[in-house]
């Protein structure tokens, strides 16, 4: 099997030839190829090739162009904080919504430009260049990412409590926005398309359930209109809106470290693909071949077998080479 038919048969409950294996890489396929963080979060060229270099080596059964929470918001208008050799940041202080009154005059991006631009060319390119063997990954912000990158994250948690009809509004935009940004990397030719929405595991389950699971659930059932698949990532600890991620229709629900694989598959159900959720850090990039699988295989026995291989959030900079290859073989050996 390709690694692409090799997620698709997993994604539609089909027998694999082994576990699909996705963990995310982004500083370190940029070091995989010598390229300083920025050139890589601002030249598809350069993200493709460093993708293209990291899942070749490791026998990745995909490629990605996520790179950093700062496209879409860099092409509204936001402040963003440039650095050599890590990821842009925004800069919350001088939010880009810093006066609600301003969401009234927002419009959205034509995406014939910028940033965005350039993550919809990297999917063209690695769709031209490894589509047919790999999926290739697109992705866009989730609806709280995205609010809080707009509005700054802790200026949200206030509006949450203080004003609901300016949070509806904010999310209405960032909803339409991302599914039309999602639309662009479908039509270029993205396989599976990963929503990141990081924020969310911060504003406790009450507001998930009431905003953001919503504003996933209409993206997610968007997206999957498209005939693309989608991946639902949550940084951080969501022990307390597992069941509600669920409930999103995300294909994959990616897991952090901090929200046990056994905990998801008890609030998903049997069903529901899992990946993770190894800890990035203390089990993959300080571990041992030996311990990263024997972590791996851990994470396989609490999930069962709706189980992709990955990491809790992104492979680190630094990681042995030695320890991601036994990712590769942990699930070249499994199914």
């Amino acid at each position: 099997m390709t690694g692409r038919e090799r997620i698709e048969a997993r994604i539609q409950g089909r027998p694999v030839d082994s576990l699909p294996l996705m963990p995310i890489t982004m500083m370190f396929a940029a070091d995989s190829i010598g390229v300083p963080y920025r050139e890589y979060a601002t030249d598809h060229r350069a993200l493709a090739a460093a993708q293209l270099e990291t899942a070749a080596k490791f026998d990745f059964d995909y490629v990605s162009v996520i790179s950093d929470p700062a496209r879409e918001a860099s092409d509204l208008g936001a402040k963003i904080q440039w650095f050599d050799n890590q990821p842009p940041a925004i800069v919350e202080s001088e939010a880009l919504l810093s006066d609600k009154s301003s969401l009234a005059r927002l419009r959205l991006p034509d995406m014939g430009g910028g940033r965005m631009l350039d993550r919809i060319e990297g999917v063209r390119l690695l769709a031209r260049q490894t589509g047919a063997s790999r999926i290739v990954e697109g992705w866009v912000e989730g609806p709280c990412a995205m609010a809080a990158d707009l509005r700054g994250l802790n200026t949200l948690m206030l509006d949450l409590y203080d004003d609901e009809g300016f949070i509806i509004d904010l999310f209405e935009f960032a909803m339409a926005m991302e599914i039309e940004f999602a639309r662009a990397q479908a039509r270029a030719g993205a396989t599976l398309i990963g929503i990141g929405d990081a924020a969310a595991s911060l504003i406790g389950p009450r507001f998930y359930e009431r905003f953001a699971q919503p504003y996933e659930q209409k993206m997610i059932r968007a997206i999957r209109g498209m005939g693309v698949p989608v991946r639902l990532h949550i940084c951080g600890n969501t022990r307390k809106i597992l069941a509600g991620m669920g409930k999103t229709g995300a294909d994959i629900i990616d897991l952090d470290f901090l929200a046990p694989l056994g905990e998801g598959r008890a609030a998903m159900g049997e069903s529901q693909i899992l990946l993770g959720n190894m800890d990035p850090v203390r089990a993959l990039r300080d571990g041992t071949p030996e311990s990263v699988f024997q972590r791996l295989e851990e994470c396989y026995t609490e999930a069962g077998p709706r189980y992709i291989a990955g990491a809790g959030c992104e492979v680190p900079r630094g990681t042995p080479h030695e320890n991601v290859m036994a990712m590769t073989r942990f699930a070249r050996g499994r199914n």
